[in-house]
C-alpha cells in the first residue's frame, strides 16, 4: 500500500512538472513574441509556429510520458499485487512450517523419552537375562545331580532286582532241600518203626538180656549248601558200628 501511495505522488508530482513545463513555455513564447525587436511578422509568425510545433510534440511527449508512467504504474501495482500474493503464501508457508517444527519439536521429546523408557527396559531385560543365565546354569547342575542320583539308583534297582532273583532261587533251593530232607526223614522214621518193632520181638524172646539204652537226641538237620533254614529241623540219626540198631536199619 505504500509503494502504491507513492507510485502515486510520483506520477501527480510528474504530471504537474510537466504542465508548469508547459506553460513557462507558452509565458517564455509569448514574452519572446511580445518583446520589442525588429522582427519581421513573417518572421514572428514563423517562430510562432515553429514554437506550436514544439509546443504540440512536447505535448505529445508529456502524454507518451504519461502514458508510460501510468503503464509503469499499472505495471508496478501488478508486481506489488503478486508479490503481496507471493509473501500472504510464504507467510502462510512459513506458519505451516512453524507449525510443522513444533509439532517435530513435541515429537523428539515424545521419542527422547521412549528411548530412556526403552532404555530402562533393556537394562531390566539384561538383568533379567542374567538372573536367568545363573538360574539354568544352577538347573542343569541340579539336572546332571538328579541324572547321576537316577543313573545310580538304576543300577541300584538291578542290583535288588538280581539279589531279589537270586534270593528266590536260593529260597527255590532250599524248598527243595527241606522236601528232600522230609522224605528221608520220613523214611528214616519208617525204618525206626520197623527196628522198633523187630527189637521188641527179639527182646521178648527166650534168654534175653535186658533192653538197650534209646539212641540220643538228633541233632537239626543242616542243607548241603552249608545254611541253616530257619523253623525248620529234622531228625537225622547217627549210628556208630557198635550200635545194635545198625542192623535194624538196611544200609547204614
Amino acid at each position: 500500500m505504500t509503494e502504491s501511495k507513492s507510485s502515486g505522488k510520483c506520477t501527480k508530482l510528474s504530471l504537474v512538472v510537466l504542465s508548469l513545463w508547459s506553460l513557462a513555455s507558452l509565458v517564455t513564447i509569448v514574452v519572446w513574441a511580445t518583446a520589442p525587436d525588429f522582427k519581421s511578422a513573417a518572421q514572428c509568425r514563423s517562430d510562432l509556429r515553429e514554437l506550436t510545433v514544439q509546443h504540440e510534440g512536447s505535448k505529445v511527449v508529456c502524454r507518451k510520458n504519461h502514458e508510460a508512467l501510468e503503464e509503469m504504474v499499472r505495471a508496478e501495482r501488478e508486481q506489488q499485487d503478486s508479490l503481496r500474493a507471493s509473501i500472504l503464501e510464504l507467510t502462510l508457508r512459513l506458519n505451516l512450517t512453524n507449525h510443522t517444527l513444533e509439532l517435530s519439536r513435541e515429537e523428539n521429546l515424545v521419542l527422547i523419552s521412549n528411548i530412556s523408557v526403552l532404555q530402562d527396559s533393556v537394562e531390566s531385560l539384561q538383568q533379567i537375562q542374567d538372573n536367568l543365565t545363573s538360574q539354568l546354569a544352577l538347573k542343569e547342575e541340579t539336572i546332571d545331580m538328579l541324572q547321576l542320583n537316577l543313573t545310580q539308583a538304576e543300577h541300584q534297582t538291578q542290583t535288588c532286582f538280581s539279589l531279589k532273583e537270586a534270593t528266590e532261587a536260593q529260597t527255590r533251593a532250599a524248598e527243595s532241600q527241606t522236601k528232600a530232607c522230609q522224605s528221608s526223614l520220613g523214611y528214616l522214621q519208617r525204618q525206626l518203626q520197623k527196628c522198633k518193632a523187630s527189637e521188641t520181638e527179639t527182646c521178648t524172646g527166650p534168654g534175653a538180656g535186658p533192653a538197650p539204652p534209646p539212641p540220643p537226641a538228633p541233632p537239626p538237620l543242616i542243607s548241603v549248601c552249608g545254611r541253616k533254614e530257619a523253623g525248620l529241623t529234622a531228625v537225622h540219626f547217627l549210628f556208630t558200628l557198635q550200635s545194635p540198631w545198625k542192623r535194624c536199619i538196611p544200609g547204614l
